[in-house]
């Protein structure tokens, strides 16, 4: 077999995209709350425009999102149908620490996650913990800027003492931050990150960025005094970048759109920031406030293990001629002619991920864990709520397929798989739930109408089967 004995199959979601129950169990108000679906959405994940509360105008899907809070028990049963051996999910930050600053949590809050795992426990899953999925108090970003504040690396260490302590034995997999090269392209979705007419935006980001990595070591840190049972992975939204064509300008385009996005994991995995990154902020007249205290954590504290998202390829061009721009997960890029496309434009490539996972497990010599991949399509379901999705069971072999090359042609050490939105639930991007990733439908449109009724699709039993067989039997 490709894969271990103990390979960690499974699938992912985020609180604020599934959870709802924003108003209760003392959960205080955050960023991601306040994210509206519509035309202004983008403004505001890209902190140009400032929600700081809801308002009549706009519908903010994250509020109710599928009900995931009075329905976990069933959703949990159906990823235990499927075989799942982890389950990918993450803490709302303002549900322990209603405000972000307070000296004492939350007692509802800790209890609801504790319910959570002890329910994934009792059928032998896995708890993969991301601790901030983009999360943010509302409070800690009106009050302190939110993460261009160095206070939020004590309020985070807050966090991170009382959930280490509280889920010891419960939690095994932890990771610090989803995504953290978001913070750069979605600052206020990522981060709780807003911007005023005046601000230096990328001085502002970057040491926004120093300060979430800082914390990220701290976290690392206490995991592994707390538990050294603990394993504690970083999360990058990944997908190397391939020259337009081999002119040498665009290789090296491409070649600084991957600088971009693993300095924080260089960052994380190797303890210091890369020169690359360091010239470049010296050239953008980009200065970080870093002490010799947060170099010291920064070395001392690395991660045991890569992991990240994938859903795409990119393609870097010096060229505005050739630019035919595409979308994909937040990221611009240039059109790749040989690739297919999602309904969301999003170009599907199989092959990438395998490159990909090359290019990240050459650059660091550590255990990869592939926490994000899937397909958002349009579902049609019959009157039962049965989805024919062989769309996504498609979609999905042919990913598993390029993973298990990776594995057992080129000797990548990979901990696990995890689908993204394994249970339908509000996009990240778009704020809409007809853009569906799961193996589970849930009744449900982009404003809040339906039953939240869950009902499997084809690719359920398929899922099933794949991991039944650990990844060896991948057919229709």
């Amino acid at each position: 077999m490709a894969f271990r004995k103990d390979f960690l199959w499974g699938g992912t979601t985020a609180a604020n995209q599934c959870e709802g129950g924003y108003d209760e169990g003392g959960r205080g108000l955050a960023n991601v709350d306040v994210v509206p679906i519509g035309e202004d959405r983008f403004s505001v994940i890209t902190g140009q425009k400032k929600m700081f509360d809801f308002d009549e105008e706009h519908f903010y899907p994250a509020k109710e999102a599928i009900d995931m809070y009075h329905n976990y028990k069933e959703d949990i049963a159906l990823f235990a149908e499927m075989g799942f051996k982890t389950y990918r999910m993450s803490i709302a930050w303002s549900r322990i620490f209603p405000k972000g600053d307070e000296k004492e949590p939350n007692e509802e809050g800790l209890k609801f996650y504790e319910d959570v795992f002890k329910e994934c426990q009792k059928y032998g899953i896995e708890p993969l913990v991301t601790i901030t999925h983009f999360d943010c108090p509302m409070h800690l970003v009106e009050a302190y800027g939110a993460w261009r504040s160095r206070e939020l690396i004590g309020f985070y260490e807050n966090l991170c003492q009382v959930i280490f302590n509280r889920y010891k034995g419960l939690v095994h997999y932890w990771l610090t931050f989803n995504e953290i090269n978001m913070i750069l392209h979605a600052p206020f979705m990522g981060a709780g990150l807003y911007f005023e007419e005046g601000d230096n935006i990328e001085q502002i980001k970057y040491q926004a960025a120093h300060h979430e990595l800082v914390a990220s070591a701290i976290a690392t840190k206490i995991a592994h005094e707390v538990d050294p049972e603990n394993k504690v992975g970083c999360m990058l939204a990944a997908g190397t970048n391939y020259p337009f064509t081999c002119k040498p300008e665009d290789v090296w385009a491409s070649r600084q759109a991957d600088h971009e996005n693993y300095f924080f994991i260089d960052v994380q995995s190797r303890g210091e920031y890369p020169a690359y990154a360091l010239k470049k902020m010296e050239r953008d007249g980009i200065v970080i406030d870093m002490t010799s205290e947060d170099l010291a954590l920064l070395k001392e504290h690395t991660v045991d293990f890569i992991s990240f998202s994938y859903y795409s390829s990119r393609v870097a061009t010096t060229d505005p001629e050739l630019l035919e721009q595409t979308a994909g997960n937040i990221f611009a890029s240039a059109k790749n002619p040989y690739l297919k496309e999602s309904e969301w434009g999003w170009q599907i490539d199989p092959l990438g991920l395998r490159i990909t996972m090359n290019d990240i497990y050459d650059r660091y010599q550590k255990p990869l864990f592939i926490v994000e991949n899937g397909l958002g399509a349009i579902d049609t379901p019959d009157e039962n709520g049965y989805v024919e999705d062989d769309y996504r069971i498609d979609y999905l072999a042919q990913h598993i397929q390029a993973m298990k090359d990776a594995v057992e042609l080129d000797g990548i050490d990979l901990l696990g798989y995890t689908t993204w939105g394994c249970i339908d639930l509000v996009s990240a991007g778009t704020g809409e739930m007809k853009k569906r990733y799961g193996f589970i439908y849930v009744d449900r449109d982009n404003y809040g109408n339906g039953t939240l009724k869950r009902s499997k699709k084809k690719s359920f039993d398929w899922y099933k089967k794949v991991i039944a067989t650990n990844g060896e039997d991948l057919s229709n």
